[in-house]
């Protein structure tokens, strides 16, 4: 590994401990609830997603990888549902170590992601579990 990617992934590492950190200050707020299934057929009908990338894959601090990532406690071993239209995700909500849903934050950037914002919809999304900070 050369000493500007070496050094590239420890600015990347930090850059997302210190965001992890920033909405961690929020607060876990109480429990959410699952989306609602609409009544009549919709596109945003929500349904169940494991297609992530956690800070386990390698491709998760790829800036090249256009994915949708999560940063959570529980990875994508808990349950989590989405709401999304023509294959972008707008909002998820997963479940924590009781069964209960908690809204993920979705960030404005997919970071470490670099691109795919020009992608329709804005790309992939990085969502992460309210309140967590990883390695605590």
């Amino acid at each position: 590994m050369t000493t500007a990617t070496r050094r590239f992934a420890q600015i990347t590492a930090t850059v997302a401990v210190a965001t992890a950190a920033v909405l961690g200050c929020a607060g876990v707020a109480a429990a959410d609830e699952w989306p609602p299934i609409p009544t009549e057929p919709s596109p945003l009908a929500p349904f169940d997603n494991q297609n992530f990338l956690t800070p386990t894959d390698l491709d998760y601090w790829n800036p090249f990888v256009s994915a949708n990532r999560l940063t959570s406690p529980f990875g994508t071993a808990n349950r989590i549902v989405c709401t999304g239209f023509h294959g972008v995700l707008l909002d998820c909500w997963q479940a924590d170590q009781n069964g209960q849903p908690h809204k993920l934050v979705k960030l404005s950037l997919d970071f470490p992601g670099s691109l795919g914002a020009s992608l329709p919809g804005g790309g992939p999304g990085h969502f992460v579990y309210p309140g967590f900070i990883p390695g605590s």
